[in-house]
């Protein structure tokens, strides 16, 4: 990866930042996803049609008890009317009741009320899943697309967190948060007018308290967004130390450190605790400050209503009034939705604006000729699987200074069996992971039969290129779904035969329920050798051109070794085979080993060549057989 390359730190920081917080409100980032809203756009415009009919019946209990205290209780007070419609609807049919109409009225207007309120809910939160649905399918796509040397730098935990708590943030953003605020703001203005249109000289005295709360919505805003904040560094905290206590638990128990985590884990849940404990006092302030702006209200409305109003519209105005407060109650609820979601999707923005440093050339790049080499490109029906390294620098860092890779060349014929020896550091690992495209070459090229890996589809390229790792990675799942690994073209016959071939078939067949057994995560209930015995399996089933085998009998006794050497054997049969190996008796009867000291390949031959030497190789022999 070269400097250019590499992300910036400010940017890195950025994206690692678990407990930014953005704005309530962003417009940038609101466009991000609307094209994840598009398609389910039509319930959307649907839940807002129902603002209007939502705001009558929210407004009609009040008119209908203020009628009948006008019509009943205080008949001919000189009531407010409404419009002549309005006015004949509640007037009562016949020799009915006025009360018993006033009642049926309202108990229809309560069950309206409740069904659109319902499908409302519905409406917000199926459309925010659906669409939240395909985002995070957008995100773990990305997370596969992106190349190995993002997640040497990004922790797997907040990858899991973009994928699952963020996405569920921002769903609730559409279910519980800006839908909703929209609405409310609507239903307050909405039901101011209707008071001014009722009675404007009892309106302005009743709104006097309105710039008071409004003044303290203001500093709980400022003030809970520092709360927010500092409870989602605690729950950060909390999450990063419970998955690295978990994840080395054998560690843990081993060196019986059990009462130091804990004695850790009660401080950060302290913090936690305490964190919450100041977000709450904020919370309950603002909605006490509500309730007493509310009840302050209603004072005002009893004090001055003596000249300015009836009895009806005195309730009237209370019934309102109360409505005109109940969004704010929840303004704290709907501000931390928002301002949490907003968080969320700036992350998952900026992790689906991550570029992956691999990626295929352009198909008319890759048509062209590849430039030249001392191998031509192979020829159809010649052997394939010819491997060479040109002049090969590479620094994980990007920086010359820390090259783990000097200048490197080798060339590997279709066929041929080479080792790589060399002490820990010695970039062994590292040959194996730019021959995969895993990582790009800083200087110098890499050929397949002749043709630059970056020319090369990374799909072609890896399925030409098998590779058996010293960890093995099984998937929860049957044993031969770890085998095929999902390709359809790999079918029970072909999966038999290769475990056949490793020597893995035996105890494969032992298993409960033989190649359709289950395994548990990571294949925990199979023993490392059983582990690396599928792996060699699964090499063998996907008929790579080349075959990589870093450390691979590293987890296998003596006499599991044994058993298996015959199926190596088979397994490198008419393969081009790069073979990385401690243990240097493996590795005898290569065709060739190449000796690494500091990224640099400083002696090459076969094994009793190397011994006659007397070099490095052979210091490495005794010290091993010793």
């Amino acid at each position: 990866m070269s400097a250019a390359a590499r992300p910036a730190p400010a940017a890195l920081a950025a994206m690692h930042e678990e407990e930014a917080l953005g704005k309530a409100y962003d417009a940038r980032l609101l466009a991000r996803l609307w094209p994840y809203a598009r398609p389910h756009r039509w319930p959307m415009f649907a839940t807002l049609a129902l603002v209007p009919p939502l705001f009558v019946l929210q407004l009609a209990p009040g008119w209908l008890i203020k009628t009948g205290i006008d019509r009943v209780m205080t008949p001919g007070a000189g009531a407010t009317t409404g419009p002549a419609a309005l006015e004949r609807l509640l007037t009562a049919p016949g020799e009915l009741s006025a009360l018993v109409w006033l009642a049926g009225l309202y108990l229809t207007v309560m069950v309206l009320l409740s069904a659109l309120e319902y499908l409302r809910s519905v409406l917000l939160t199926q459309t925010g899943h659906a669409a939240m649905r395909e985002l995070r399918a957008d995100v773990f796509s990305h997370i596969q697309r992106l190349h190995l040397g993002f997640f040497d730098r990004y922790p797997v935990g907040r990858l899991v967190t973009r994928a699952t708590n963020d996405v569920e943030n921002v769903a609730e953003m559409f279910s519980a948060g800006i839908v909703l605020l929209v609405t409310d703001l609507l239903v307050i203005v909405g039901i101011a007018a209707m008071l001014f249109l009722v009675n404007p000289d009892l309106a302005l005295v009743t709104f006097a308290v309105v710039p008071v709360l409004a003044l303290a919505a203001i500093v709980f805003r400022l003030r809970v967004r520092e709360a927010f904040r500092k409870v989602r560094v605690r729950i950060a905290r909390i999450n990063t130390y419970l998955q690295e206590a978990i994840t080395g638990m054998k560690v843990v128990q081993l060196f019986t450190r059990e009462r130091r985590n804990l004695r850790d884990f009660e401080d950060l849940n302290a913090d936690h605790r305490d964190a919450w404990f100041e977000s709450i006092r904020y919370d309950s302030a603002l909605f006490a400050v509500v309730e007493f702006a509310q009840y302050l209200t209603v004072a005002i409305v009893i004090w001055q209503a003596t000249g300015l109003a009836e009895l009806g519209e005195i309730y009237l105005f209370i019934e309102w009034m109360r409505r005109f407060f109940l969004p704010l109650r929840d303004l704290s609820n709907k501000y931390s939705v928002m301002q949490s979601s907003m968080a969320s999707c700036e992350r998952i923005v900026q992790l689906l604006d991550t570029e992956p440093e691999i990626r295929d050339a352009p198909p008319t790049a890759r048509l062209a000729p590849a430039p030249r080499s001392a191998a031509a490109p192979a020829e159809a029906g010649a052997p394939r699987g010819a491997v060479e390294f040109e002049d090969v620098w590479f620094s994980y860092s990007g920086a010359p200074e820390e090259a783990v890779l000097k200048g490197v060349s080798f060339r590997v014929e279709p066929g041929e069996r080479v080792a790589f020896v060399g002490a820990t550091g010695a970039g062994k690992t590292t040959i194996i992971k730019l021959l995969t495209r895993f990582y790009e070459a800083t200087r110098g090229r890499i050929l397949l039969d002749g043709v630059d890996l970056r020319e090369l589809p990374q799909a072609e390229l890896r399925a030409r290129v098998a590779m058996v790792l010293q960890d093995v990675f099984l998937f929860s799942g049957s044993v031969a779904d770890n085998i095929a690994l999902g390709r359809e073209d790999i079918g029970e016959d072909e999966i038999r035969r290769a475990a056949r071939a490793v020597e893995a078939h035996r105890f494969i067949e032992a298993l409960p329920r033989g190649y359709a057994t289950e395994l548990r995560e990571r294949g925990s209930d199979l023993s490392a050798g059983q582990r690396q015995l599928l792996s060699f399996a699964r090499a063998l089933a996907h008929g790579a051109d080349v075959l990589v085998l870093d450390e691979a009998t590293s987890s296998i006794d003596t006499e599991t070794e044994a058993l298996v050497q015959q199926g190596i054997h088979v397994l490198m049969e008419g393969k081009t085979a790069l073979v990385i190996a401690h243990r240097l008796s493996t590795i005898e009867d290569v065709d060739r080993i190449y000796v690494l000291h500091h990224g640099k390949v400083v002696e090459q031959g076969r094994h009793d060549e190397l011994l006659a030497k007397g070099g490095l190789y052979s210091r490495l022999h005794r010290l091993q057989a010793f």
